[in-house]
């Protein structure tokens, strides 16, 4: 998942690789990769395959991968070490930590290290979407790795039920409201036992919210990272219809809905559709005991989703060595072939358009065609929200999505003051 899938919870665990067996060279260049993941489990040992994989074919490189708990805490993690002198040579962060980094000196673009026409054919063979989030001031300064959009799952056997076509899913806003409100169950008492919608608002609210004020026909910060746009008439109309599914119409649960436990109300039919990561995929084809569908999020004015999810940063105070031993597995681990496993392996997007043409990602699709709808909706992609000073001014908007939707504020009134925050915390930056 992005920080937003399986890699939620606790405390963080520290993994070094050994290989039995077999003698290092004395004068290996050791690299060590902080990678965002909470608990061990199946991403941990996908990683520590791939890293030995890796060391097989460069012997005189040593991988050290380091779980470093959630998005969030990896980035404290890397800024801290940073700051003491001893950072991982490479991380795997959120591509909207880009600002917070260079502002902080904490990383070196890739530019330097892409010297010959392959590479220069490598660094141009990465979706557009994915390399807003990559690119400023002309400088390559992440490469991506596991990155993702929002789409939006249904359950077929309840739109049956409810009389909806299972192989439609709602195409545009209008459409969304209605078949939740065709998906929503009371029992006798009128207490609802099954919600037509779901879109979590725990954590980062921000980044499903992105889907709707995209679909709106707003822009939520500038390129630049320096100005935000939060209380723009069409962000207002977004929120608002967000809130009105909930408050209004009934067919969306009240108040914050957690983003750990959407998937596992969608399971368990106490709702009929719901937004979540593309990187919810395999879990959702896990343990959906029932026919489910994946589509691109429906369109307000337009389709939209934001894009999500991880890039490889390099430490500047890592040595040349170590830089180019890094550079030479995130050039390794971002092949086709291993994106497009990545991608089946994970539910994530593959990096590359490459990628979906290897015979494995032909086959998988072949298979499981909803393993394309997120490749598919990049045309209608913009950049994660991301700024200078990143955390505080999308906790300025997260703070205002959140008293919406609890009703402590109206949409105009909360947007209006995540703005003024914004504007508080930016005007430095221009």
């Amino acid at each position: 998942m992005d920080r937003r899938d399986v890699l939620t919870g606790a405390a963080a665990l520290a993994g070094s690789l050994a290989l039995p067996g077999i003698a290092r060279a004395q004068a290996a260049t050791e690299v060590s990769f902080f990678y965002p993941v909470a608990v061990g489990g199946p991403i941990t040992k996908l990683i520590d395959t791939y890293a030995a994989d890796f060391e097989k074919e460069n012997p005189s490189i040593k991988l050290k991968p380091i779980y470093a708990g959630t998005y969030q805490e990896t980035i404290v993690k890397a800024l801290t070490a940073h700051k003491s002198g001893t950072p991982p040579v490479t991380s795997v962060l959120l591509s909207t930590d880009m600002f917070t980094l260079i502002d902080e000196d904490a990383i070196v673009p890739f530019d330097s290290f892409v010297k010959t026409e392959d590479d220069k054919k490598w660094l141009a063979s990465f979706f557009p979407a994915f390399m807003e989030n990559s690119q400023t001031g002309g400088k390559t300064w992440g490469i991506p790795f596991q990155r993702s959009t929002v789409v939006l799952y249904w359950n077929k056997e309840l739109f049956k039920e409810a009389g909806l076509d299972p192989e439609k899913p709602p195409a545009t806003w209008a459409e969304q409201l209605d078949f939740a409100q065709k998906l929503t169950k009371k029992d006798a008492s009128g207490n609802v036992t099954q919600w037509g919608i779901q879109i979590p608002s725990s954590g980062f609210p921000y980044w499903l919210f992105q889907g709707l004020s995209t679909q709106a026909g707003a822009i939520l910060a500038n390129a630049a990272g320096n100005a935000t746009n939060y209380a723009d008439p069409a962000v207002v109309e977004a929120l608002q219809y967000w809130v009105d599914l909930a408050q209004k119409h009934k067919v969306h649960p009240p108040g914050i809905v957690e983003w750990g436990t959407t998937p596992k109300d969608f399971f368990e039919k106490k709702v009929a559709m719901m937004w979540t990561t593309t990187g919810n995929l395999t879990n959702v084809r896990s343990n959906a005991k029932f026919s489910f569908g994946v589509a691109m999020l429906p369109a307000g004015k337009r389709r939209g989703s934001p894009t999500g999810g991880g890039n490889f940063y390099l430490s500047k105070k890592a040595t040349p060595a170590q830089q180019e031993a890094a550079f030479k597995f995130i050039r390794w681990i971002t092949t086709p072939e291993r994106a497009a496993q990545w991608g089946i392996d994970t539910g994530y997007v593959a990096v590359s358009p490459a990628a979906y043409e290897t015979p494995a990602m032909q086959a998988y699709a072949k298979d499981f065609p909803p393993a394309l709808v997120a490749r598919d909706q990049l045309p209608h992609a913009v950049a994660e929200l991301s700024t200078h000073e990143n955390q505080r001014v999308t906790k300025a908007l997260n703070d205002g999505l959140q008293a919406a939707l609890t009703g402590t504020k109206p949409p105009k009134k909360a947007l209006e003051d995540a703005q003024a925050e914004a504007e508080r915390i930016l005007k430095p930056y221009r």
